[in-house]
């Protein structure tokens, strides 16, 4: 079973942030082995990640490349097709992810142009890494 980690800097202090994405990692529980690491700062995400250095990292940043839901299930597939069976997806604090950080991983995904809370962010992901293996999966949630 594909295991993807989302790798956090700070936690989700508010409930209805950490409902959001409780639902979506429910509603995932049979597609994938989710985790979630809430790290204190970049080096301690800089740990994390060479803890699993066969797996493949994908820092969010503006910067990034975007990528509809197709694509992201396209290339998660992909991935795990090719052998990958850990993917992270890394989420900086307020000041976003270092360049240390960025450059540690295997690609650099933005959700758009525009800078988003770093909880809401989180409930993106969630909910966008549940539709990608929706659609892997042939499911509906998608239409």
């Amino acid at each position: 079973m594909l295991k993807i980690n989302i790798i956090a800097v700070g936690g989700l202090r508010e409930r209805y942030w950490q409902m959001a994405c409780d639902e979506y990692a429910k509603r995932m529980s049979s597609m994938c082995k989710l985790t979630v690491y809430e790290e204190r700062d970049d080096a301690a995400i800089l740990a994390r990640l060479a803890k699993d250095s066969r797996g493949h990292a994908i820092a969010l940043c503006v910067e990034g490349k975007q990528l509809s839901s197709q694509e992201l299930a396209e290339e998660i597939a992909a991935l795990s097709v090719g052998g990958v069976s850990t993917i992270a997806f890394v989420i900086g604090g307020a000041e976003g992810l270092s360049e240390e950080v960025k450059a540690k991983c295997n690609r650099r995904l933005s959700f758009s142009p525009m800078t988003f809370p770093h909880q809401l962010a989180r409930v993106l992901l969630t909910e966008q890494i549940y539709r990608a293996l929706n659609i892997i999966g042939g499911g509906n949630y998608h239409k």
